[in-house]
């Protein structure tokens, strides 16, 4: 089963199972991990469940679609090169674990 763990401010870390082709954010939202909001539920339209993925984790990633770009822009905490909305990245298949930093604001 994929894995995420998410990082948070205080440099504390929690690691949560997600079943095949689920998404960060919603694993998120599911264990109560705090940072996340996913005020649009998974639309990529509301930027609250933005993270910091791993570099390494990032490498292997597919590009951010068009609207995922533009909504990153929209971010409340600093944009970087290794910013994602939760929503827009689903494990499973060759993904099978993922290391996010969650920011320190959302909205």
């Amino acid at each position: 089963m994929p894995t995420i763990t998410f990082e948070q401010p205080n440099g504390t870390a929690t690691d949560v199972e997600v079943a095949e082709g689920g998404n960060i954010m919603r694993a998120a939202v599911a264990n109560n991990i705090a940072g996340i909001v996913g005020e649009c539920g998974g639309q990529a339209m509301c930027a609250t469940c933005h993270v910091y993925v791993n570099p390494e984790d990032a490498a292997g990633l597919p590009e951010p679609s068009e609207d995922e770009d533009e909504m990153l822009d929209c971010t409340t905490a600093e944009r970087t090169e290794h910013s994602r909305l939760g929503c827009q990245v689903s494990l499973g298949g060759a993904l099978q674990s993922i290391r996010v930093a969650v920011p320190s604001d959302q909205v």
